[in-house]
């Protein structure tokens, strides 16, 4: 109805001026009908339910230069040498992932989140973890950042790439292979590396909700295949 309508109007015709409330009237009642069948969108899942935890390193100097630096973020500073920080502990399912859960936990106060920048480079990094995808663990605060300590402590970050003391390109599958050698329990399917902007972003890891290594979902698993990928040094 609305190609006919705009086909006439482009005619100037008067059939065109009679048909226009006709073809209002039309869309609307169908618009109106799709409203009430359509199922509406969910404002978080329940927390709890997921298949499987997947842990976030993030490089800390990629984050800095592409918005870390504007931003003057304190996980930035000059007399601060992050490399891999913690990014978060997202829960994950098979395909896709839950996030905004709602909950009856209490937020964290600014003394826990406070207390998480040692990882994870500034505390409001741990609050939106926390918001994001803490409320759909169905732990408490408490234990969330506790389980996201024990999980960062669990795999070792290559020391060698922090090492470097430049900036180097690199193909991204070299950073996997540094992880694999640092971490002998993982396999090429537990980790995938991340880029951005042309520059290493991510390592994540997949985990069990027992944090053993497991195999990533086929949404997670997409690794970088940069040949050339920037490594910003540690400074």
């Amino acid at each position: 109805m609305l190609h006919l309508l705009a086909k006439a109007h482009r005619r100037g015709s008067a059939w065109a001026r009679m048909m226009r409330p006709v073809a209002i009237m039309a869309c609307l009642t169908s618009l109106l009908s799709l409203s009430l069948t359509a199922p509406l969108r969910a404002e978080g899942e329940r927390a709890g339910e997921y298949d499987y935890l997947v842990l976030s390193l993030s490089w800390s100097p990629t984050w800095c230069a592409l918005e870390g630096d504007s931003r003057q973020s304190p996980q930035c500073r000059t007399d601060r040498d992050f490399g891999w920080v913690l990014h978060g502990l997202w829960p994950q399912n098979e395909r896709g992932y839950p996030s905004y859960c709602p909950t009856t936990q209490r937020a964290p106060t600014r003394g826990m989140t406070a207390e998480m920048a040692d990882i994870m480079g500034a505390s409001g990094v741990a609050w939106h973890q926390w918001k994001k995808h803490g409320t759909c663990t169905g732990l408490d605060a408490t234990q969330y950042y506790a389980l996201m300590r024990l999980s960062y402590d669990k795999i070792t970050r290559p020391q060698a790439l922090r090492d470097l003391g430049r900036d180097v390109t690199l193909p991204a599958s070299v950073v996997e292979e540094a992880f694999l050698e640092a971490n002998p329990s993982l396999s090429a399917d537990e980790i995938t590396i991340t880029c951005r902007e042309g520059r290493i972003q991510e390592a994540r890891i997949c985990l069990t909700t027992d944090l053993t290594p497991r195999r990533c979902g086929n949404d997670v698993i997409r690794d970088c295949r940069m040949k050339d990928a920037l490594l910003d040094a540690v400074r």
